[in-house]
Order: structure tokens, then sequence, then C-alpha cells
């Protein structure tokens, strides 16, 4: 029974998929904006930073960030067809605009060049990476150097706080700290600068 819950949940929320991933995208939407605001907030994005998003999910932090770098760019990668829909249909003006670009694809593989992010963030999704390691170093390729990243996890995430600075610091990121909130935590770090 167990192995069958967790299945439900990966396939509504880890892995999104058909219309249960659809119906938990919804949820996520409303359940987790909040304290994605809040892991945003963390990383003090500017009206100029280049942003981006790993695991988007809906696409509400993504709305976000698109009204904190205004004149900015956003981007993100998530490995679910369902959410990507979601996302782009709730960030079309953004997308239209040119200051949004959405895609479907992996942490492992990011399809952008060498220092193209000044601030990057994950939220509840690192914890459902195939290959955490590998994830962590594609960010910091594609992050400038003096770039900061964020990795929130609320508290049904499953994750907990022990080992992320490690993780952190083997990806070659440093000045990892943590912070915490009533509905989770989040780990921020620094790709530093030579």
């Amino acid at each position: 029974m167990a192995g069958t819950m967790k299945a439900f949940l990966m396939r509504a929320f880890g892995r999104p998929r058909g219309m249960l991933g659809w119906l938990g995208g919804m949820i996520m939407a409303r359940m987790n904006a909040d304290f994605g605001f809040w892991v945003a907030g963390l990383l003090e994005i500017g009206p100029n930073d280049r942003v981006l998003e790993v695991g988007f999910g809906p696409g509400v932090v993504i709305e976000r960030l698109a009204k904190l770098a205004p004149s900015g760019h956003v981007a993100g990668i998530d490995p679910s067809t369902e959410m990507v829909a979601q996302a782009r249909a709730r960030n079309s003006r953004a997308i239209g605009e040119s200051r949004v670009d959405l895609r479907l694809g992996s942490v492992e593989s990011l399809p952008f060049g060498d220092g193209s992010f000044d601030k990057a963030l994950a939220i509840n999704s690192m914890q459902v990476w195939p290959r955490t390691l590998a994830g962590l170093q594609e960010i910091h390729r594609v992050m400038r150097p003096g770039g900061r990243i964020a990795l929130g996890f609320t508290v049904h995430s499953g994750q907990a706080n022990e080992g992320i600075a490690e993780l952190l610091a083997a990806a070659g990121f440093a000045e990892s700290h943590t912070l915490e909130a009533e509905k989770g935590f989040c780990v921020l770090a620094t790709k530093p600068v030579s």
C-alpha cells in the first residue's frame, strides 16, 4: 500500500502526469504560492535580473518573478508536459513579450549557456531529481559568478535540511545558510567569484 501511495503522490505532485498531474498542478498553485513567494523574496531579485526556476510546476512563482524583474528575463525548466502547459497558459502575456521562457526538460541537461543567470531557485523539486548533484552542477554552470541560488522545501516535501549544504559545496557553491519558516525551509548559497 505504501508503494501505491508514493506512486500516486509522485504522479500528482512529484513528476505530474496525465489528469492526476493536471489536478496536482492546480492544487500546488493554491497551496504553495505563499511559500514560493517567500523563497523568491529571499533572492532579492532586481528589476534587470536574469532568473531561472527549476521545476516551476504550474508557474505561479514564474509569474511573481516576471513582476520582480520587469526589465530582466525569467526562464524555467520542468520535466512535466502538464506543468509546462499550465505555466505557459498562466504566463502567456510575459511569454509573448519575450520576458519569460518556459521549457520542457531536465535539470541535469539545462538548455542555457554558461553564466546565463543572476539568480536560480527550485521549490519542492530537488528531492525528485534523478541525479541531485548533477542537477546542482548544471545550475552552477548556467549561473554567473556571484549569482545566488535558493532551494526551498515545504514541510510536505519530505526533504530534511541535513546534507543540502554539503551537496551545494560539492557542486561548487559557497556561503550556504538555511532559513526556516513556519511552512518549510530554504537553503541559500552563492556561486563564488573565482
